[in-house]
């Protein structure tokens, strides 16, 4: 099936503006500055595959919503500084505050290298980041440094009908909360996506061959290693992690995928089986997230549902979703050494709040392992702390009753641990 996600011509008029006065408030700031930099826009707007907000009102020209990225959409500008360069963005902060804001406001995010988010009303969102003008990709020193290369080759190698199936390919990811390589997502990044439509072609190709794919699959589009085999040889282990190794077709000792994980994954199959067997416009539409039918399910289980609601002082994005994310791992570990844990699921929407969801089941007993009997200093105290002992394999074990719910265990877990890991607050509905 088709769906037209093509940005409408009043859209793009405005995105092309506004893009065009921000880059000549940098081009000025490098002016003034006298640093040796160019620009140059990047991201899906340069490459023709940026889709059409769903939240735009020709109108008003606006974005509905409150924060960016929400219905509206993010522009990428590149500053490419020279090589001789260091610590890029101090020079990019200099040039940004030289060219004077025009009545933008500015925020600095943190990340591997820091960047600029510039933007009027956060409905369009313009990211300027600093870059190293590199001859070869294996110059570059951060992963940002690529994007000139990336640009490029999906301009040289999408073709106009390609770019249809690419927004396709956005869309459903999107709307099944699997876009991005955030670490708090572990998805499908854009430029991962249209690597993979130039490899397949079409959108129900792609979904008609990954859903094949049982624990892993090497993709080359550009063919840059002799055998896929030997992928597994000359790349860097850490970057063999995930479920789809896609080697960019601008350097081959890169996995375009590498954040992608087998949670995600495997949920992109799910999706991806249902949309082959009746292709509708409801898989491309977001969802809202509906917490009662977690809580039907709890019922109809017999089992206990639990809804937090955590905050952190961490910067929103990707730095405050991933402590987050990274703190419920943590805490479905721990309530695991007492619950079966039926279900789950971690919402987060930018800001520094997120809310955690889970299904809980009491084991009503646990088996916990103690000391060598040879150890007797050890087994006594063991065995005054804990009533129901027995041996087992050389060891004693006690039988521990679970007399608790999930929610009593929460209440009183370690504050100084939430502070440690990031967590400001965590409130129990």
């Amino acid at each position: 099936m088709k769906i037209d996600f093509s940005i409408n011509e009043e859209e793009l008029k405005d995105l092309k503006e506004k893009t065009k006065e921000v880059v000549e408030l940098l081009k000025e700031g490098v002016k003034k500055t006298c640093v040796d930099a160019d620009i140059f826009v990047g991201g899906s707007f340069a490459k023709g595959t940026l889709g059409k907000s769903e939240e735009y009102d020709p109108e008003n020209r606006k974005f509905s919503g409150s924060q960016p990225r929400e219905g509206g959409h993010d522009i990428d500008i590149f500053v490419r500084f020279d090589w001789k360069y260091e610590n890029l963005e101090d020079y990019l902060d200099k040039i940004i505050k030289v060219a004077g804001k025009n009545g933008w406001k500015v925020d600095m995010i943190h990340g591997s290298r820091d960047y600029f988010r510039l933007y009027k009303d956060k409905k369009i969102v313009f990211e300027i980041i600093p870059v190293l003008r590199i001859r070869k990709p294996r110059e570059a020193r951060n992963v940002t440094d690529l994007s000139y290369f990336h640009v490029n080759y999906v301009k040289r190698n999408l073709r106009k009908k390609m770019k249809e199936e690419v927004l396709m390919a956005k869309k459903f990811c999107k709307a099944n909360g699997i876009y991005g390589a955030e670490s708090y997502i572990n998805g499908f990044s854009g430029y991962g996506l249209e690597c993979l439509i130039i490899n397949y072609g079409k959108f129900e190709k792609m979904l008609r061959e990954l859903v094949k794919v049982k624990e892993r699959i090497i993709l080359d589009p550009a063919k840059l290693h002799g055998k896929k085999e030997d992928v597994l040889f000359e790349l860097n282990e850490g970057k063999l992690h995930s479920p789809i190794i896609l080697i960019d077709p601008t350097w081959k000792e890169r996995n375009v995928l590498a954040a992608l994980n087998m949670e995600a994954f495997r949920k992109f199959q799910e999706q991806a089986k249902e949309y082959l067997k009746n292709p509708s416009a409801r898989h491309f539409e977001i969802k809202e997230f509906d917490a009662s039918k977690l809580e039907k399910k709890a019922k109809q289980k017999k089992a206990e549902f639990v809804h937090l609601v955590l905050e952190t002082d961490k910067q929103e994005g990707d730095i405050a979703g991933t402590k987050m994310k990274k703190f419920v791992r943590f805490l479905e570990r721990e309530l695991e050494r007492y619950f079966e844990v039926l279900d789950g699921e971690f919402v987060y929407d930018l800001g520094q709040r997120a809310d955690a969801y889970f299904i809980l089941k009491s084991k009503r007993e646990i088996v916990r392992i103690g000391p060598s009997l040879k150890m007797k200093e050890d087994v006594s105290r063991f065995r005054k702390k804990n009533k129901k002992t027995f041996v087992k394999n050389g060891l004693l074990h006690a039988r521990i009753k679970v007399d608790f719910i999930g929610k009593e265990f929460l209440r009183k877990f370690d504050k100084w641990k939430m502070k440690e890991m990031g967590i400001t607050e965590m409130r129990i509905i």
